[in-house]
């Protein structure tokens, strides 16, 4: 099924959204529409969100999109506006024990993920850097080894 998306709400760092964006984020609601700089400067255009959702987007004559811009907001989903491709951070663990801690902090840190064998993919929001600060511990002791970063 398609969601008909039609115009541009606001921005995803306006501060008029923060606490509805905050709660549909606390609740793995937030989905990423990553826009190729091809269809950047369309009115119409047909994407998928990263979490599978089939959007038709269509903009007013006066409306550009915009990286951030959010498209679809409700009590428990929203879809927001990234340009480019999806930057993911693809991660091994060496042992069980590695793998249950990397589980526990990628789901305390809210990070969105998915798996590819026995990888655990995590889809990067920020700097890749910042990602890598919050499990330093596991990288260092060489309990995590990275894959690659795309």
């Amino acid at each position: 099924m398609t969601l008909r998306l039609h115009g541009i709400i606001g921005r995803s760092d306006d501060a008029a959204y923060a606490d509805r964006l905050h709660h549909v984020e606390h609740h793995g609601g937030i989905e990423l529409l990553f826009v190729p700089p091809s269809d950047a400067g369309r009115k119409r255009f047909r994407l998928t969100t990263d979490r599978g959702t089939d959007c038709a987007v269509s903009l007013g004559r006066d409306e550009d999109l915009v990286d951030g811009a959010l498209l679809f907001l409700a009590h428990d989903r929203a879809i927001i506006v990234r340009f480019g491709e999806q930057e993911c951070w693809r991660l091994k663990p060496v042992s069980q024990a590695a793998a249950l801690k990397l589980g526990w902090n990628a789901g305390n840190l809210h990070w969105r993920v998915r798996f590819e064998g026995d990888l655990l993919v995590v889809l990067l929001d920020g700097p890749l850097d910042t990602y890598r600060a919050r499990i330093k511990p596991l990288l260092e002791a060489g309990e995590i080894v990275e894959s690659d970063a795309v």
